[in-house]
């Protein structure tokens, strides 16, 4: 097995898909005939589709039979995909591409752990595929975070012991899947919402050459 594997999440660590994915949810609450809001919406975070549907019906009250709660998931994507559709690699957040460069660089194995289920053509539009050796997203997993699922399977597809692993997150269930793992939880974002994260920035201009290296060379580096 190799000694240390990187994975990321997608949408806010990656690129900010977050703003896309409101609006789609916007969308479709008006069309039910009600107003979902941006402070609403993180309540979405780091959630799998399923379960963001399941938040917005209770927000407006609404009931549903499983062929119309289908018909809603579908709706609701398909709008999101028309907004992602005109990504390109400007999307890309400060200096990501700057790190997945120097892992790539050292031939340090790289998985993505996302639930987007639209993570591999995301990562095509903004062109930066092929520095990822694997693509574990919602079309792989089950379970959802905080259920460490996702980044154990990145783990072994990456062959590196899951404490030995890295994990890139905006979500406090992303942090919290991250430490169920028993692997390394970089917080990208607010330190004070992610507090149970092992280390914090607020993004990746933050993150130098030394403390990567230190996360390279180091079995473990816990607090």
């Amino acid at each position: 097995m190799s000694k240390n594997g990187f994975i990321f999440d997608l949408d806010g660590v990656i690129v900010d898909t977050a703003k896309y994915h409101y609006l789609a949810w916007k969308n479709l609450a008006n069309e039910l005939g009600f107003e979902f809001t941006e402070q609403q919406n993180e309540l979405f975070k780091g959630v799998s589709r399923k379960r963001c549907l399941e938040i917005l019906l209770d927000i407006g009250e609404i009931e549903a039979s499983q062929e119309q709660f289908d018909a809603w998931m579908i709706e609701k994507n398909e709008d999101y995909l028309k907004y992602i559709e005109k990504m390109d690699a400007s999307e890309i957040l400060p200096d990501v591409s700057r790190v997945l460069e120097f892992l790539k660089k050292r031939q340090i194995p790289i998985s993505l752990g996302s639930a987007s289920k639209n993570a591999r053509p995301i990562l095509e539009k903004v062109e930066l595929l092929h520095y990822f050796d694997f693509i574990v997203d919602g079309n792989n997993v089950t379970k959802a975070k905080p259920d460490p699922e996702v980044f154990l399977i990145a783990a072994e597809k990456l062959g590196v012991h899951s404490k030995n692993c890295v994990v890139f997150e905006d979500a406090v269930a992303g942090i919290q899947a991250a430490n169920a793992a028993k692997m390394i939880s970089i917080g990208i974002g607010d330190s004070a919402i992610l507090s149970e994260a092992d280390y914090n920035f607020n993004d990746f201009t933050e993150i130098d050459v030394d403390f990567l290296e230190g996360l390279i060379n180091s079995n473990k580096m816990k607090r």
